[in-house]
């Protein structure tokens, strides 16, 4: 039976959220400077909240990620140590935007001493940076689940020979619309964190990712519309352009996805700026038409929200 529940709306007004979809070459100068002028064209269609793709900094792949990555902590870094830090910040400020970045490669150096010497550990992290309007870091994500896959024939790709993996959930508070959770790429074939973000009150749940050739046909749609119809919140995915001339070769297709899986707006593989609205009453109707946070069992099997669940890196 439906619950007579009361619940407070998650997204407290409309905004418009834009998907840059753009390719990066190996020059990250000129990465910088074109995800700028797309970010400023997202920001002129009337969007708040604007999404970059995974490694848009940089080229995709493990024999890239060490050579772009930059240090990000203590925060703020110094520009040497990371300009892409810094052209986030400013690309958020000068267009008035909250602005997740996609993601960059992250270099975090730990120093151990022994007996008579010492030992610089370096770790490799795929990070993704959001700002405030004002320019400020508000969050940071570290990709939990690293991207191993070997289809026979098809597609073989390790992440984890280079990257580590992150340790927490992620979700931000934007004050004059509420919360979102944040994850990258592979992480989304993870429902649990969706589950989560969605049931500590996330409107949205946004995914900067690259999927390739072979998994984009078969699962990239897909895995939007049933993380948004498990959820019944918008879902984002944003993913590079596709560069046949790169080693890598993303999907593209980036795509809002409303409460009830249905495409909002959808790129094609090529450099493209897509906008939707997202207004909470969409979120309201699909959860009283299907009142599924009323009807869960949680008597029958446990609320994975409720469980240890790490909102801080330990």
């Amino acid at each position: 039976m439906a619950s007579s529940t009361t619940h407070a709306p998650v997204l407290k007004q409309p905004v418009k959220l834009a998907c840059v979809q753009l390719a990066a070459g190996p020059d990250k100068t000129a990465n910088l400077l074109h995800a700028a002028d797309k970010v400023r064209e997202a920001a002129s269609a009337g969007a708040k909240i604007v999404v970059l793709p995974e490694c848009f900094n940089s080229p995709y792949g493990c024999d890239h990620f060490p050579s772009y990555a930059e240090t990000l902590l203590p925060s703020p870094p110094s520009r040497d140590q990371s300009p892409s830090f810094h052209a986030l910040s400013a690309m958020a400020r000068d267009n008035g935007v909250y602005l997740i970045g996609g993601s960059i490669p992250e270099l975090a150096t730990t120093t151990t001493t022994g007996p008579g010497e010492s030992e610089v550990k370096k770790t490799y992290y795929n990070t993704s940076l959001t700002f405030s309007p004002t320019g400020e870091l508000l969050t940071t994500h570290r990709k939990v689940h690293l991207f191993d896959i070997d289809i026979p024939g098809k597609f073989r790709f390790r992440e984890s020979d280079v990257l580590s993996p992150g340790n927490k959930l992620t979700m931000v508070d934007l004050p004059e619309y509420g919360r979102v959770g944040i994850a990258i790429c592979y992480d989304v074939r993870f429902p649990e964190l969706a589950m989560i973000a969605a049931r500590k009150g996330c409107f949205a749940l946004i995914y900067p990712g690259a999927f390739n050739m072979t998994t984009g046909p078969l699962h990239w749609q897909l895995l939007a519309r049933a993380r948004a119809v498990d959820n019944q919140v918008y879902v984002a995915l944003c993913s590079p352009a596709r560069d046949m001339s790169a080693g890598y070769h993303a999907w593209g297709h980036s795509l809002v996805v409303d409460p009830m899986a249905q495409v909002l707006v959808e790129a094609e593989e090529k450099e493209a700026v897509v906008v939707a609205e997202l207004d909470g009453n969409k979120i309201e109707e699909a959860r009283k038409g299907i009142p599924l946070r009323d009807q869960r069992r949680f008597d029958v099997y446990p609320d994975v929200s409720q469980g240890k669940v790490n909102f801080e890196e330990p």
